[in-house]
């Protein structure tokens, strides 16, 4: 099957936001074995909506349109999508009127009539629920093809995507693919994929093998067999097996794990707790650690050591070491770490310190030098790494990489 994605939003074309609901899209598609022909995205306008859609329908079986749902008036897929379709009329999508109460209520907001009106869809839609947010998605079955229709909210449009991956394979009778995905970080893809190559070309014919690389995430390795047999599990858990030897603690979890998750699992199963101070990172991990659910396990709380003063007085940094060494080094985190780690009484803690850029940049240490150092009861260690000129991917790689030691130093 073949699959094309359109997205609505005058904000996309115009660099407003960044179209990140075609990739999840085309990975959750992929995953059940449907290929993507065509990305493309459209302005607020019902011609160029209706003629997305022709286009794609030339092109594809399935047509995923994200964006224009909301209750404005320059949200206007659902009418576009109704004259495309012939619609012969409209309803009331009670289950999703009901929710639009619900949350309308618990933000304290009257129920208005543009509330109301996202809860009206063509006759001729099935209706996709949205369980998180006002706007429902639409599925239509229309000349030999599906459309479906997902608000443009990001994490709206992927909590409803996991329905839309059901109805498709129950529908469409998709042939069975049997997925394993290993998780990777610390080697980037160029260099993992040299590593394994020698193991890449040994795999059976039957499996595939996708390279599906994240900053935050490491490099997801994903094992896909498409119609498995009784043999699929025995072969795929052998060619998994024989890569642990071969990338050992580059391998971090299965599946959907992350980083995040992974420390948080090492630290319950140690009963243990971990802090964090940090400077170029902002916050970053601290935001991370408490992303997830149940964090408050192990996460006491941190430090966000901006100023040198806030190094000095607060975590107890020689100020004679920051003027020796630079804030930007390796004596002043492993300080930072040990000054945490001590302040809030944990087993862990992780601090960073480093130039995340435009500026402040220097010969000795240029933009994307970033000092990171892991305090633990037996122990400090800490290491200089070079990242990117760029300053928020320095930010998000500085506070993954840091997990990372974390999580190698719990182990």
């Amino acid at each position: 099957m073949k699959a094309s994605i359109i997205t609505v939003g005058d904000e996309i074309l115009i660099g407003q936001i960044v179209d990140s609901n075609s990739a999840y899209i085309a990975e959750q598609l992929n995953s059940i074995g449907v290929r993507i022909v065509e990305m493309q995205s459209v302005g607020d306008e019902r011609k160029a909506i209706m003629d997305a859609l022709e286009q794609a329908s030339n092109r594809a079986d399935i047509l995923c349109i994200t964006g224009g749902l909301g209750p404005t008036n320059d949200d206007i897929t659902k009418e576009a999508l109704a004259e495309y379709t012939h619609a012969t009329g409209w309803r009331i999508d009670e289950p999703s009127l009901e929710i639009i109460r619900q949350i309308t209520g618990q933000r304290g907001l009257p129920m208005n009539k543009q509330n109301r009106d996202q809860a009206l869809v063509p006759a001729n839609c099935k209706t996709l629920l949205n369980q998180i947010g006002t706007a429902p998605g639409m599925w239509f079955d229309y000349r030999c093809k599906i459309i479906i229709s997902l608000p443009g909210v990001p994490f709206e449009m992927q909590a409803m995507m996991k329905d839309v991956v059901q109805r498709l394979q129950t529908s469409l009778h998709l042939p069975p693919i049997f997925h394993r995905t290993i998780t990777t970080f610390g080697m980037p893809e160029s260099l993992l994929a040299e590593k394994i190559a020698d193991w890449e070309h040994a795999l059976p014919s039957c499996i595939r093998l996708a390279y599906l690389p994240n900053p935050l995430t490491g490099v997801r390795l994903r094992l896909s067999v498409y119609n498995p047999d009784t043999t699929t599990e025995v072969l795929v858990a052998k060619a998994i097996s024989d890569l642990h030897a071969i990338l050992g603690n580059v391998i971090y979890g299965e599946g959907d794990d992350t980083l995040v998750s992974i420390v948080g699992q090492l630290l319950r199963q140690r009963n243990a707790s971990v802090a964090v101070a940090e400077s170029c990172t902002g916050g970053r991990i601290a935001s991370l650690l408490t992303s997830v659910a149940g964090s408050s396990d192990y996460f006491k709380g941190g430090v966000v050591a901006y100023d040198n003063a806030v190094k000095t007085d607060i975590l107890q940094v020689y100020a004679s070491d920051i003027l020796v060494h630079g804030a930007v080094s390796l004596p002043v985190a492993e300080q930072m770490a040990e000054g945490v780690r001590r302040l809030l009484k944990t087993d862990y803690a992780v601090a960073t310190s480093g130039v995340a850029g435009p500026c402040g940049g220097s010969a000795q240490k240029p933009v994307g030098t970033v000092c990171i150092a892991i305090a633990t009861p037996q122990a400090i260690t800490s290491q200089r790494w070079q990242f990117t000129n760029d300053r928020l991917r320095n930010i998000d790689r500085s506070a993954a990489t840091a997990l990372n030691m974390l999580r190698l130093s719990i182990k």
